[in-house]
């Protein structure tokens, strides 16, 4: 069941579009309707995400829910936008050919697990946004990145590639792994 109403998300999804284009060019700031719910101004960790074509074109955000959602959607967007280092800044050219997506996210929780085997029995693919940490690196996949990985020993493999670790760094019990869920939302 969705926490935010159809005009949280029109406003959240305008939010980041207008602090990106005000970074462009003399833009205009975007001002909560009276009518937003509470929950835009809870703390809560998301992720921008900005498609050109379809394609990825940058991807930053906060896992944990450090400030308030409108805070962290603005600033997201931002880094999403001009300091993703898998791409050059987004210039002004660009703007109306990219879409915005927003990821909201549940507070991450730990994992148990044995064996690779016992982790994969414990995912669910396309509900769970997964976070790797070993040895002082750390990655994480939104829950929508199943859709382009969706088998489990593929996903896992890339997400430790993804944070600079071995490629089955999943397998072994030592290798934390977090889950979490994301509602999420695009234009």
């Amino acid at each position: 069941m969705s926490t935010f109403t159809a005009l949280d998300k029109q406003f959240l999804l305008a939010l980041a579009r207008s602090t990106v284009a005000a970074r462009l060019y003399a833009g205009t700031q975007v001002f909560p309707p009276a009518d937003v719910s509470s929950a835009v101004h809870e703390k809560r960790g998301c992720f921008v995400t900005l498609h050109k074509k379809r394609a990825l074109r940058g991807c930053i955000g906060t896992i944990e829910p450090l400030t308030a959602l409108i805070e962290g959607v603005a600033e997201n967007a931002i880094n999403a936008a001009f300091h993703d280092p898998r791409f050059p800044s987004l210039t002004a050219a660009e703007l109306p050919q990219v879409n915005f997506e927003i990821s909201v996210l549940t507070v991450p929780r730990a994992l148990e697990f044995r064996d690779g085997e016992d982790l994969k029995q414990q995912l669910k693919p396309g509900v769970h946004g997964v976070i790797l940490s070993r040895g002082g690196r750390r990655s994480t996949f939104l829950p929508q990145v199943w859709e382009q990985l969706p088998d489990p020993n593929s996903f896992l493999s890339h997400l430790c590639q993804k944070g600079g670790m071995e490629s089955l760094c999943w397998q072994d019990p030592g290798t934390t792994v977090q889950v979490y869920e994301a509602e999420y939302f695009e234009e």
